[in-house]
């Protein structure tokens, strides 16, 4: 009886679907087919009305299978870069304006391209913290001292922070009360904290930490500024915070330069 029982409970659980998370190694082929393909039209390597190379080519070109091709393609007509004609295959879009803005930091520009967000980020969030500071309510002002505690919780735990750093930025933006802020910062996700997209190489743990204290004490004095309702201070507060990032980073990369300069004359 017992046996009985054994093979039917067996039976029952190979009817079950199994919990495992897909491997994806092919999706991620077809997004980097259309960082390729895209960066080529923006480049000016395919015109606007230009027809894209066959799906042969385009597989020699990147050494990649017809399906990753065809994955690619659809993902470009998707975003209105690339647009189908029955029977005479894909071509560059001709009007570029419907082009979706996007950003991409992967590859030799990725260091290039966290210092483009930098400096775009110190254009949005330096008014951002002002009206932040001119509009907060108390429950804004709340928030806002909420996510800098957990960034200090985050250190003490000898952790990067970068949730809790997003979720502070993200906190500001929406003391704003204009959705669209909180919108921009949204998309761009995880490149607003771009230690997680450059790994600047530090000397040691204890300089990675004092980094960390170091920008903390900066967003302290931001969300100071926010609660005692000073746009001028506030204003002040951010730009100093973003543009000792920027320095930051402008520091590594011409330290990184030299390096790159030196493999290629290799």
């Amino acid at each position: 009886m017992t046996r009985h029982r054994t093979d039917l409970a067996a039976v029952r659980n190979a009817d079950k679907p199994l919990q495992l998370q897909p491997l994806r190694p092919q999706r991620k082929l077809a997004e980097e087919a259309v960082t390729r393909i895209s960066e080529a039209i923006r480049d000016g390597q395919l015109a606007p009305g230009a027809r894209l190379p066959t799906e042969a080519s385009l597989m020699r070109a990147m050494g990649v299978s017809r399906t990753v091709v065809r994955e690619a393609v659809a993902a470009l007509r998707a975003e209105g870069l690339v647009e189908t004609r029955q029977g005479a295959g894909a071509f560059v879009a001709a009007d570029d304006s419907r082009v979706p803005f996007r950003i991409e930091m992967a590859g030799p520009r990725a260091l290039e391209e966290v210092l483009e967000v930098m400096e775009l980020r110190l254009a949005v969030e330096v008014e951002a913290a002002a009206l932040a500071a001119a509009r907060a309510s108390t429950r804004h002002v709340a928030a806002v001292r909420k996510a800098l505690g957990a960034i200090t919780a985050a250190i003490g735990r000898r952790e990067s922070a970068v949730a809790e750093d997003f979720a502070f930025h993200r906190a500001i933006a929406a003391a704003t009360g204009n959705a669209r802020f909180v919108q921009f910062l949204a998309f761009l996700g995880r490149h607003l904290i771009p230690r997680q997209s450059v790994r600047a190489a530090t000397a040691s743990a204890a300089e990675n930490l004092e980094y960390l204290e170091r920008i903390q004490s900066e967003h302290a004095r931001i969300a100071e500024a926010i609660a005692a309702g000073d746009p001028a201070a506030a204003r002040t507060a951010m730009r100093t915070h973003l543009e000792g990032s920027l320095a930051r980073y402008r520091k590594l990369a011409s330290s990184r330069s030299p390096a790159r300069t030196a493999r290629r004359r290799r």
